[in-house]
């Protein structure tokens, strides 16, 4: 598509009418100074501009939102395409410690505390824009599992965006700025907000246990996440994305002593080791048996169901805590939020949900409540690129 070709989009029009002339405010000069400094989670800005989409091989930062969004009524292909300008202008210039075009708090966009953008798409964009014959056909709710229990208040989505960074505020307010400037377009289907240990090393999930020591190495990425473009040449360097929310029955996990947990999960309190090995990163021995011929990383834990039957059902997790507020009576209202990334749904992801759902003692204690899948693009190369390009102008 030649560039006179490009859809055109008035910007105020997305804006809803609101002051789209708060720009800069003069800020240059200090954006420059912070991004001098560095953080306790590493470099200040995070790259944004590349062949894949940030937020997804980036060292996972400690406060994540998932935040899904649905086109609104007359929303047509071209809107679309513009918000999808907007956004990528926008998380250019947050990540980058710069304030969005129309940002009325530009102050707060002077930390970006490496802050990453990441965008997917659902079923119904295709759908709606006419490109059916471009969706992968594992874009689709997962298959109903016996533990299941689902609400619609954490289920589908037209659009994605993932938000991470290492403070809270980075992350409000890149959320507010990113949803303000599409409202005319788009409406909040639901918001899930998550965190992890900012400590170096595997984080600990609500439950104590030591969570994503058997995530896949940098080397494989290319192999297990990023698509090559074979069967879709607009989604090479994209990926899959399932989210998963999974409360946690905290109160009655914490009437269980030391010894039965480990057995549940099949792997230390302590150190996060396999039952049958020293340090977390031992490969578990699950052919190993006691002198009573007992194995001892029971087949029914977590671990055993959840391992790799081979190369090919390996993929990319990333897990955020979240605690949000109780129902009136109860203690707490907490569990996980499972992100998984992987080259083809179907083959690497499916066949361990199901080990999961069929027989994890982990099971009694958690609950899948929402679930939800998307295709992330892949990056905007530069500068006047935008996310979804090779999908919109195929």
């Amino acid at each position: 598509m030649a560039e006179h070709d490009r859809p055109r989009f008035d910007r105020r029009r997305f804006l809803g009418g609101g002051a789209a002339g708060a720009v800069g405010l003069g800020v240059g000069a200090a954006t420059s100074a912070v991004l001098r400094d560095t953080d306790a989670g590493g470099p200040v800005a995070e790259p944004f501009y590349g062949a894949h989409q940030a937020g997804i091989a980036t060292a996972p930062q400690a406060r994540a939102v998932f935040l899904a969004m649905d086109l609104r009524p007359g929303t047509t292909r071209d809107d679309l395409v513009g918000a999808l300008r907007i956004w990528t202008g926008d998380a250019a210039r947050l990540t980058q410690g710069r304030p969005a075009l129309a940002d009325t708090e530009p102050e707060l966009a002077l930390r970006p505390a490496r802050l990453t953008v990441t965008v997917g798409l659902g079923a119904g964009v295709f759908e709606r824009c006419g490109l059916e014959a471009e969706r992968p056909p594992w874009l689709a709710p997962l298959p109903p599992f016996p533990i299941d229990r689902l609400d619609p208040a954490f289920c589908g989505g037209d659009l994605l965006l993932q938000v991470c960074a290492g403070e809270s505020t980075t992350v409000a307010h890149a959320v507010r700025v990113l949803c303000r400037s599409v409202r005319s377009l788009l409406s909040v289907r639901w918001v899930q907000r998550g965190f992890r240990d900012g400590a170096p090393g595997t984080p600990r999930n609500l439950m104590g246990q030591l969570d994503g020591t058997a995530d896949i190495a940098a080397s494989d990425f290319d192999r297990l996440v990023w698509d090559d473009g074979a069967a879709r040449p607009w989604l090479a360097g994209g990926t899959s994305m399932v989210l998963r929310r999974i409360a946690m029955t905290l109160d009655t996990w914490d009437e269980i002593d030391p010894a039965a947990r480990e057995l549940t999960v099949g792997r230390t309190l302590a150190t996060g080791a396999p039952l049958t090995g020293a340090s977390e990163f031992d490969e578990p021995d699950f052919a190993a048996v006691d002198t009573n011929g007992i194995a001892v990383i029971p087949p029914s834990s977590h671990i055993a169901r959840a391992h790799h039957r081979h190369e090919g059902e390996r993929f990319h997790r990333r897990g955020y805590n979240y605690d949000d507020a109780p129902a009136a009576g109860a203690i707490s209202n907490s569990g996980l939020l499972f992100t998984a990334y992987q080259r083809d749904l179907p083959t690497q992801f499916l066949p361990v949900q199901r080990r999961l759902a069929e027989f994890d003692a982990l099971n009694v204690w958690t609950t899948p409540v929402g679930s939800a899948v998307f295709v992330i693009p892949p990056g905007a190369g530069g500068p006047g690129e935008y996310i979804g390009q090779a999908l919109f102008e195929s």
